[in-house]
C-alpha cells in the first residue's frame, strides 16, 4: 500500500469515526431538553406532590393515592417488600398509617428532578412525619410518567431513615 493511499485511508477512517460520533450526539439530543422545556412538567408535578401533602394530613389516604397510576402495574419498594398494582399500595398505606395520628403531618423537602424524555422524570427527595407518637421519615425515589392526564407515580421506593443516636 502507498503511503499517499494509506494516509487517505486514515482521514476516510477519521471522517467516519466523526460524523458517526456527531450522528450518536444528535441522536440524544431530543431526549436532553433544556431546563426551561421542563420548567412546566416541575410545576405540574410539585402541584401533585403538593396536593398529596394536603390529602394526607387531612388524613385522605384515597385522595392521597391520585397522584398514583391507577394500574395493576404500579409498583412500590419499601422495607416491606414490593407491593404490586394501585389496590395493593393503597391497603399497604391504610394498613401502616391506619388513622390521622398514625398519618401525622406530613412534609416534603430537598426535591430533585431528573427527565428522562419528554414523558418521564425520576424526583429524589426526602419525607417527614411530624407525630405525637414520634417523628419518622426517609429518603424517596418516585418514577413518573407523563400520561394524558397528567403526571403520575409510577413506582414509589420509599425508605426509613434510622434516627441517629
Amino acid at each position: 500500500m502507498s503511503a499517499p493511499f494509506a494516509r487517505q485511508c486514515n482521514r476516510i477512517q477519521l471522517i467516519t469515526i466523526a460524523l458517526a460520533t456527531a450522528a450518536v450526539s444528535a441522536a440524544a439530543t431530543p431526549l436532553r431538553a433544556a431546563p426551561a422545556e421542563h420548567e412546566k412538567d416541575r410545576a405540574a408535578i410539585l402541584q401533585v406532590l403538593t396536593t398529596q401533602v394536603l390529602n394526607w394530613n387531612k388524613g385522605d389516604t384515597d385522595a392521597f393515592m391520585d397522584g398514583y397510576w391507577k394500574s395493576p402495574d404500579l409498583t412500590f419498594s419499601g422495607a416491606g417488600g414490593i407491593q404490586r398494582g394501585w389496590d395493593a399500595v393503597r391497603e399497604r398505606y391504610k394498613k401502616t398509617y391506619p388513622d390521622q395520628a398514625a398519618m401525622g403531618h406530613l412534609a416534603f423537602s430537598g426535591i430533585e428532578f431528573h427527565f428522562v424524555g419528554n414523558d418521564g422524570a425520576v424526583v429524589l427527595g426526602h419525607w417527614h412525619l411530624t407525630r405525637e407518637k414520634g417523628d419518622i421519615g426517609g429518603n424517596f425515589s418516585l418514577v413518573w410518567q407523563r400520561f394524558p392526564e397528567g403526571w403520575l407515580i409510577i413506582h414509589d421506593h420509599t425508605s426509613a431513615e434510622t434516627p441517629a443516636k
